[in-house]
């Protein structure tokens, strides 16, 4: 076996391309497979695994083309990837409810950090769908480049919940949540605010809330990310407008639907400041939703998504809030009956 593992590593080394070949859009792909695999061996004992591809709004900045038949497709819809999670419980002619996961991180992806919340979520009965919107990494450098943060990547969420709707009759299109943690707490709060009718109800923990503010407080390598031609393009200074457009700030008014909201005081990545932003905001339009401001937690920007109890508790609550709404089979009762559902042993 020693030699077969041996010669296997020197046939894959032979067929690597040279160093210097690869840039960071192989690499990620590379990371991209091994992190399909894990996922499917880490999931595939409670759950249905898949991975589906759809499509959403076309590019914001369509690309620049040398071919004139290309330049003539510019409004061709974009491509994309999303993961399906079923309960291995689920039977067809029942109906259940979906949850809508939006990963976070300036091109970020969908990855086995994210084992124990779906593990947590299957074992309640929801059938999860979470995508890897525009701008996501291990696609290559094209969709990287597509990246539309605060805009059409919400766009492509909406379209991920729309397909679970419309494509598979056992999820009830009455009971749709949509949660996410930092970037993917943004996109939860736009997507709840922007299309009320599409929600029965969402959850942000720690969410970038106004990138105005947001980039005020970050360093300038984070701005770059804003103002390449082929983003945003600009700075808040030089387009306040396009910023407000892309910040849940600017949306307050338009909610309808139960939310919860998390911080803590010594996030280092999102400011609690930022998220008091959007807390004030909705106070100010008299809107009713919940939300707790926590003290200085282990794990800062990850004080709700590390695996220890501190952590798994507040998730506790959130899946209280959510299952009020949601009413999956199987809400949990204790947190002991969390901590078995996502760690097998408690």
């Amino acid at each position: 076996m020693k030699k077969v593992i041996i010669g296997l590593l020197g046939f894959l080394l032979a067929l690597a391309p040279a160093k210097g070949q690869l840039n960071k859009h192989h690499y990620q792909s590379l990371d991209k497979n091994d992190e399909e695999i894990m996922l499917w061996l880490r999931m595939s004992d409670v759950s249905y695994v898949d991975k589906v591809r759809i499509t959403g709004e076309p590019l914001r900045v369509p690309r620049e083309s040398e071919a004139p038949f290309q330049d003539t497709l510019r409004n061709n819809r974009l491509v994309f990837y999303s993961y399906i999670f079923f309960p291995k419980e689920v039977k067809q002619g029942r109906k259940y409810p979906l949850m809508v996961f939006a990963h976070g991180s300036i091109h970020g992806t969908f990855a086995t950090s994210y084992v124990h919340v779906l593990r947590e979520l299957i074992a309640q009965g929801y059938i999860v769908v979470c995508p890897d919107y525009r701008g996501s990494t291990g696609y290559g450098k094209a969709f990287y480049e597509s990246i539309d943060y605060g805009g059409l990547e919400n766009d492509d969420v909406v379209a991920a919940r729309d397909y679970m709707v419309e494509n598979y009759s056992v999820v009830d299109a009455s009971r749709v949540g949509v949660m996410g943690w930092s970037h993917g707490g943004m996109i939860s709060l736009m997507n709840v605010l922007k299309w009320p009718e599409k929600y029965t109800c969402a959850y942000a923990g720690v969410p970038v809330s106004d990138v105005t503010y947001r980039l005020s407080y970050q360093s300038p390598d984070y701005s770059k990310e804003f103002s390449v031609p082929y983003h945003v393009g600009t700075l808040p200074d030089e387009d306040p407008q396009e910023y407000a457009r892309r910040s849940p700030v600017s949306y307050a008014g338009r909610l309808e639907r139960p939310l919860m909201i998390t911080t803590c005081l010594n996030d280092d990545d999102v400011s609690w400041t930022e998220v008091d932003r959007m807390i004030q905001a909705l106070k100010a339009e008299n809107k009713d939703f919940e939300y707790e401001i926590y003290p200085a937690m282990r794990g800062a920007h990850f004080f709700e998504r590390t695996d220890e109890k501190e952590a798994t508790d507040i998730r506790f609550k959130t899946y209280r809030f959510l299952a009020r709404y949601l009413k999956p089979a199987h809400p949990f009762k204790t947190q002991a009956d969390l901590r078995k559902a996502g760690f097998k042993y408690f």
